[in-house]
């Protein structure tokens, strides 16, 4: 609850005061947890993952004083992130890119196995894009099912539904591929 009531009176301190480095201190407090829900959500692709947190954070500046606090900044911001990921992907012409991405040097170097990750990231890309963003969200960043419907703007049941199939899909993917649930 403090960390809303933070937010809020940033985002205020922004619209009403014009007071940019409130804003900074969004973008500081956020960028990280945004930039790695755009990493899975792409697959490992790091350049992309950063374009859209760029993307995310211009479009939620310019259009802050339509924040309604209806729900949490955060949710908010992340509802913007799913629409550029989406914008992105109508925009696109084809998708194979976004299937099997290498992950990047650096990235590389910060884990500790490698080929684990990549199979994950594999098992990801198996999966549909709403079924991507529900696991992500719900396993990778730790999101509530209602915060997932906000975010998606679906009901709950529909979240659900689709972290049921994906969990299904990335088993079956991940013991086809050697890894017998243990």
């Amino acid at each position: 609850m403090r960390s809303q009531l933070s937010d809020i009176s940033l985002v205020a301190q922004v619209v009403v005061l014009h007071n940019n480095r409130a804003f900074d201190q969004l973008v500081g407090k956020y960028q990280s947890p945004l930039r790695r829900f755009f990493l899975h959500l792409t697959c490992g692709d790091s350049e992309l993952s950063d374009d859209l947190a760029q993307e995310t954070f211009i479009k939620a500046y310019t259009n802050l004083a339509s924040f309604s606090n209806l729900s949490s900044f955060s949710t908010w911001l992340y509802r913007i992130g799913y629409n550029q990921f989406y914008d992105y992907l109508r925009t696109r012409k084809e998708t194979t890119d976004l299937e099997t991405h290498q992950v990047d040097a650096e990235y590389s170097v910060q884990q500790t196995d490698v080929g684990q990750r990549m199979d994950i990231y594999r098992a990801l890309s198996t999966l549909k894009e709403t079924e991507r963003t529900c696991i992500t969200l719900f396993y990778l960043e730790d999101q509530s099912i209602d915060k997932i419907a906000g975010i998606m703007g679906c009901p709950s049941g529909t979240v659900k539904s689709h972290l049921s199939r994906a969990k299904e899909k990335m088993a079956t993917y991940l013991k086809q591929n050697g890894y017998d649930g243990k």
